[in-house]
Order: C-alpha cells, then structure tokens, then sequence
C-alpha cells in the first residue's frame, strides 16, 4: 500500500507542474516538442522492500547442516511429523502397511493328446503387504478323476528389490508313485523387456535336489487380444525311478496360449504346449510304453481376483 501512494503523489506532482508550466506560458506549444522529462507520469517508488531493514538482506540461509551429516532417528517416520494431529479413532496407514490378498488362476484348462482329455491347473495367491508375504503355487494334472502329478509351494515372500521377490517355504509333490516334500528357495520378478522370471531350487529327502525355471512374456496385439509364451524347465540331481525322474536335465515344455480379455480379470484362450522329456527320464517313461515329446492343445480360462 505504501508503493502505491507513492505512486498517486509523484503522479499528483507531475500534473501540478505540467499545469503550472503552461500557465507560465514555458510550457507546451503548438508545434513545439515537449522538453519535460520522458518520465514523466510514470512511477519512479522505490520497491516496498527498501523501507526494511537493509540488514534483513544479510541473512544467509545457513545450508551447511542440510548438506550431509546423520539423519534423524525419525526421519522416515511417517507419523512423527504431524504437529500434535491424528485421525481420531481412525489409524493412519500407508500403502505399505495394508495387508492384502490376491489370486491369480494363470491355468485353468482342458487338454487333448493322443485322443485322450484331462484337465491341468496353475495358480498362484498371496496374502500379506508390499515388502513380506505368503505365497501359494499350485500346478497339477488330473485325468479320469485322478491326480497324476501336483506341485504345492508354501512359500514366504520378501521384496529384494523394486521388481523382485525372494521366496523361502516348503513344496510338496503328489500324484502318482510316492510323496516328496522339499525345502524351497527362490526368485520370482520381472526382468528387463518385462520378461515373468521365476526361478527355483530345491532340497528334498534322501540327498535329493532340484531346479525348476519358469518363464513368459506378453504380446499385446490389442489391449484384449493377448499372445502369452513361456517356457519351463526341470532338472533333478538325483534320480527317483518311483516318480519317473531321471537325474540332469528331467522336462521341458514350450507353451504359446492366446487370449481374449473379456476383462481384465477374465480372459478365455486357446493354445498348444510342446514337452520333452530327456536323459534318464526319457528312458524311464519308453520303460512304461509313454513317449518322449507330447503335442497338447489346450483351451481353458485365465482369471484372477
């Protein structure tokens, strides 16, 4: 407020004199250039900050201490900084600190080999919070009402990093010839060009060991119509002629499945899925009249909640 008086008072000034100048006859006349100042009518104040105490300039902002040094204990604390107010009887919690739960049913499907129909199921759930959880896998076959081959994983999920987990629990293998339980540990995330990685290693009864690897990708054609291959492969360090397993390099399986999603949480598809069983595995399922490669065409449901 105090600029803008200024303003209207050398304004004021500047009209008395111009009026003055003119009754003196010294003024503007006609064809006579006007030899008043340029700037004359304009506001010449000085800013409102020179009335302050010129000292208040001097004031450096002392940065030195926010420069480097230990941080607070309750630095990242995110309710200690809150001036005394809460949430009455409701609790603050952060995105972090919601436990959640998830179901994720990749496979849910009807095969066709060799004539014959069976069903096969792969699924994965979770319950707990961005950086610790619980973790099931489930995958198996059935063929005329019978379990042939089950793997459940009991597993505790930690966050490693931004796109990975590290798993530790329990497996358990049924179906045909005996029960084998298993210690797990492992990796599961996404890889550069969003690769779905999940790796894992094995430690069962009697000295034996296994490796399982597991991987997809996507291809969108649409933001509906979806391309999913992926690729699985097993090895056993010891051989289980009671389960069919041979030691080294046991299965692997090349899959290319293609969606259509009805929504995001449901989605038919269509595929075919290529196995191959080597080394001594090979040997034990010939042994049993069973062969090595197998073509199968699958069509089932992928769901998730």
């Amino acid at each position: 407020m105090r600029s803008n008086d200024r303003c209207w008072r050398y304004l004021t000034m500047g009209i008395a004199l111009g009026l003055g100048g003119l009754a003196s006859g010294t003024g503007w006349t006609k064809g006579a250039e006007p030899d008043a100042d340029t700037h004359a009518g304009h506001c010449m104040a000085k800013p409102a900050g020179d009335d302050v105490d010129t000292a208040s300039s001097d004031m450096a902002t002392d940065t030195g201490s926010m420069q480097g040094g230990s941080a607070l204990p309750d630095a990242r604390d995110p309710h200690e900084y809150s001036g005394g107010q809460d949430f009455g009887p409701y609790t603050l919690e952060l995105g972090d600190e919601h436990s959640v739960a998830s179901l994720v049913v990749e496979n849910f499907e009807a095969t066709r080999s060799d004539g014959n129909t069976s069903a096969a199921y792969d699924l994965q759930g979770w319950y707990g919070r961005t950086y610790n959880r619980f973790v099931l896998k489930a995958e198996g076959d059935a063929d005329g009402g019978r379990v042939e081959d089950a793997r459940t994983e009991l597993l505790w999920g930690h966050a490693l990093a931004s796109y990975w987990d590290t798993q530790l629990g329990l497996r358990h293998d049924s179906g045909e010839g005996p029960d084998r339980s298993w210690l797990a540990f492992g990796l599961q995330g996404l890889a550069p060009y969003w690769f779905e990685v999940d790796v894992a290693g094995y430690v069962g009864e009697s000295g034996r060991t296994a490796l399982r690897l597991d991987a997809s990708y996507e291809v969108l054609f649409t933001q509906k119509l979806v391309l999913e291959p992926k690729i699985e492969i097993n090895a056993y360090g010891k051989q289980d002629p009671e389960r069919g397993l041979g030691s080294g390099l046991s299965d692997a399986s090349a899959q290319l499945r293609l969606r259509y999603e009805i929504r995001r949480e449901f989605a038919p598809y269509v595929g075919i899925e290529w196995k191959r069983k080597f080394g001594a595995t090979k040997d034990l399922a010939r042994s049993v009249g069973e062969d090595a490669i197998d073509v199968t065409f699958v069509a089932g449901l992928r769901f998730w909640f």
